[in-house]
């Protein structure tokens, strides 16, 4: 979809997308902080990176992204649908990125690449909680 036909999305889809494409660009924490209310928090579902899943406040949530950006490289969000329901919206996407590092029998340079579902709530027009469901493919 064209950016001029992300204009007349719900101003809450398209902040999700504007904080999935600044991840795209590279931003750090402190940029990705502008997303979330101060309070915000994630819940990643169990999968093969985190087996027990986890609960972060947004100082893990930001200081995991610092983690991931010396793991992995171009990063990438594919859209393949969304709902929006006043301040929640729903994502299924494809998530895909180089690796920096080895990980499993994957090395440096190889592509990895996971299908998600990812539930935002927003409040105020920034990111209160976000659930994601990801189901990585092997590695």
């Amino acid at each position: 979809m064209s950016e001029q036909a992300h204009e007349h999305e719900p101003p809450n889809l398209r902040t999700v997308r504007a904080y999935l494409a600044a991840i795209e660009a590279g931003a750090g924490a402190e940029q990705l902080a502008a997303f979330f209310t101060p309070d915000a928090q994630q819940r990643e579902f169990p999968n093969r990176l985190v087996p027990a899943g986890a609960e972060r406040g947004l100082a893990d949530l930001l200081a995991g992204r610092e983690r991931g950006r010396q793991v992995v490289e171009d990063e990438r969000y594919e859209v393949h649908d969304a709902l929006v329901d006043g301040d929640r919206v729903a994502v299924e996407l494809t998530w895909t990125a180089r690796l920096r590092v080895p990980l499993g029998a994957a090395r440096p340079g190889d592509l990895m690449r996971a299908r998600c579902g990812v539930f935002f709530t927003l409040a105020g027009g920034r990111i209160a909680r976000q659930h994601n469901y990801d189901c990585f493919s092997a590695f």
